[in-house]
């Protein structure tokens, strides 16, 4: 039997027509209304393929001009969202269809428009955000950005800037990694936590944070010993090595004792470390006269606005990056050049937004 002969009976008698012939199965010619031309038939299937290629591509617009998932439901968009939309569509459909589409009345479609053709009052506000955050190491978030404008002279509430910068795509990477430990166990007697988690100092240098971090890139691992002082959260001293052995802390200790003013003895709070409990750092430590203090047996909250600023230096300068082909020695002088901004220029906002040293001058401390 031929295809065509296939075809006619289908169109007489739908699928009914092309079972085998038996006496139970009537067979009858379909009613009137249900029997299709090929002309019909033809334009019904053209008529779904439209409607079929009209959603593809409201959906591909929907993703390529507002960065929606496929799975956005059309109805819940705002009437701004459904007509940047309708404008990207309308050189192939009717202006009525995709109204029809969107449930959106002409009225709110040419208000819309209009909003959107309006010149962009913040354009110049763009370039100037653009502009601070590409020059903070891509670190400030809308409350910092706020700041570092008010400082220039412009005022801009943070709900206009937070806007602006998810516009232009100005996102600050966070990351989170697991931290570097050198407790080795208790090789010398334990000495009090004078600090007890009360990281507020009336006065430069009346208390000191100390720890050490690990950086591993492709090129090695680099150690990072820091001292912050609570005053500010300025760094007091800072020292980097590929070891964290006793040279690494006592160097940069050294380095804190020798910019101490003259009788300051403040106290210095460490983590139970080994680097802490060797002969070498005590003996520096008593020989100027400084006060120690350590955090209970593996509770790192004891330390925590010291393990703040190396949460704060990876996030905003190591995480995200790609160090590849970078030498240890580039490697360690990025970390001086990101401690040196964050000393001198890096907005506190608990400071008035006012970096730890221009805090210092504003008081009248030297730095």
């Amino acid at each position: 039997m031929s295809i065509y002969t296939w075809r006619r009976k289908y169109l007489k008698y739908g699928m009914v027509g092309l079972m085998a012939k038996r006496k139970s199965i009537p067979r009858a010619p379909l009613p009137q209304e249900h029997a299709l031309s090929e002309t019909e038939e033809l334009e019904k299937l053209r008529t779904q393929l439209q409607e079929l290629q009209f959603e593809v591509d409201v959906m591909k617009e929907t993703i390529a001009v507002l960065k929606k998932d496929p799975g956005v439901d059309l109805t819940v968009l705002r009437n701004r969202e459904k007509a940047v939309i309708i404008d990207a569509l309308k050189g192939k459909y009717a202006l009525p269809t995709l109204l029809s589409r969107f449930n959106m009345a002409k009225s709110s479609y040419y208000y819309q428009r209009a909003v959107m053709n309006k010149p962009d009052k913040y354009l110049s506000y763009r370039a100037q955000i653009t502009a601070i955050f590409q020059e903070n190491r891509g670190v400030y978030g809308y409350r910092r950005i706020y700041l570092a404008l008010k400082r220039e002279g412009v005022i801009l509430s943070e709900k206009i800037i937070r806007r602006i910068m998810k516009e232009e795509e100005l996102t600050v990477l966070l990351s989170k990694k697991r931290k570097y430990s050198s407790y080795l166990g208790e090789i010398t007697p334990e000495v009090e936590n004078i600090v007890s988690r009360d990281f507020h100092a009336d006065q430069p240098y009346e208390k000191l944070l100390t720890d050490i971090t690990e950086f591993a890139i492709p090129s090695g691992k680099l150690y990072l010993s820091a001292m912050i002082d609570c005053f500010d959260g300025k760094v007091a001293g800072w020292t980097t090595g590929t070891r964290p052995n006793a040279d690494l802390v006592n160097t940069m200790l050294d380095q804190v004792i020798a910019n101490l003013p003259e009788g300051c003895h403040p106290v210095v709070h460490s983590d139970r470390g080994c680097h802490y409990r060797w002969p070498g750092w005590i003996d520096r430590m008593n020989g100027a006269g400084l006060i120690r203090s350590m955090s209970k047996k593996g509770c790192s909250p004891d330390n925590a606005a010291c393990e703040g600023f190396f949460g704060r230096l990876k996030n905003e300068m190591f995480y995200g990056r790609s160090w590849e082909k970078v030498s240890l020695d580039d490697f360690r002088q990025e970390i001086d050049r990101y401690i040196n901004w964050y000393n001198h220029k890096r907005i506190k906002i608990s400071l008035g937004g006012l970096s730890p040293i221009e805090y210092r001058h504003h008081l009248g401390f030297a730095a």
